[in-house]
């Protein structure tokens, strides 16, 4: 199993710096952890740096052995997809990379079964320009599953789906991450979706990491006032989950 630590980790596009001096603890494969923070808070931009695609300060550290010469995978918000492809010829453009050109069975088997898994078999032979934002989200899921990363860095992955599908992606991927033991990084804006599927969170604001622990830990109603400007409390529901209820945004 594969674990991630950052120690002092910058970014910067030209003179505009983005973030700098983030450090974390190892985080281990096996469950999901939140990267959530404000609008332009740079976790778009701490993904391209965990992934090695954008250079800039500090080590990213990964321990533990892996099979693969890539094991960080990122799946950005915008995937560019070539609408010319089909959805399974993509997806198997995607399982290719960086590998010969033949293709074994048993790829051909983790495609039918990833698409089955995010239920888009039906899309298989759809043309990408054909679908819809939301498809196309799953699609890029797809995408990022079948190279069967040790990391997986998702950007904002339910930003385009229904909040059916975005309950059932995000359950889908805790389950994942827990039978295959993948750390999956989730950057998301939705924080009652962060409290009910993520193990951990990391708040990145200001160009800072400014808390990370147990995400029941993390979001706090002082966090909220400090990081998003709003009055707001932990309650619990009727079920037991904690949930963020806003009162007002603040001045």
């Amino acid at each position: 199993m594969v674990a991630l630590r950052l120690e002092s980790l910058g970014a910067r596009y030209g003179s505009n710096r983005i973030f700098e001096d983030i450090s974390t603890g190892i985080i281990e494969g096996g469950g999901l952890t939140a990267v959530i923070g404000p609008n332009a808070a740079g976790k778009s931009t701490l993904f391209k740096r965990i992934a090695g695609l954008l250079k800039g300060e500090g080590v990213v550290h990964l321990s533990g052995e892996s099979a693969l010469s890539r094991p960080i995978c990122y799946m950005p918000q915008d995937t560019g997809a070539n609408a010319v492809l089909t959805v399974y010829e993509s997806v198997l453009l995607a399982a290719k990379q960086g590998s010969g050109w033949k293709v074994a069975d048993d790829e051909l088997a983790d495609i039918d079964r990833i698409l089955s898994s995010l239920k888009i078999s039906d899309l298989a032979f759809r043309d990408l320009g054909q679908l819809s934002g939301g498809q196309r989200q799953l699609v890029a899921i797809a995408q990022a599953l079948v190279r069967k990363p040790d990391i997986l860095l998702m950007d904002e992955p339910t930003s385009a789906l229904d909040l059916f599908r975005q309950i059932e992606v995000l359950h889908y991927m805790r389950e994942l991450a827990r039978e295959s033991g993948i750390a999956v990084l989730i950057a998301l804006h939705d924080l009652n979706h962060a409290m009910r599927y993520c193990d951990q969170a990391m708040v990145v604001a200001n160009g800072r990491l400014v808390a990370s622990g147990p995400t029941t830990e993390v979001i706090t109603a002082d966090l909220l006032r400090k990081v998003y400007r709003v009055d707001a409390r932990i309650e619990n529901c009727t079920q037991g989950r904690p949930l963020v209820i806003v009162d007002s945004a603040l001045g």
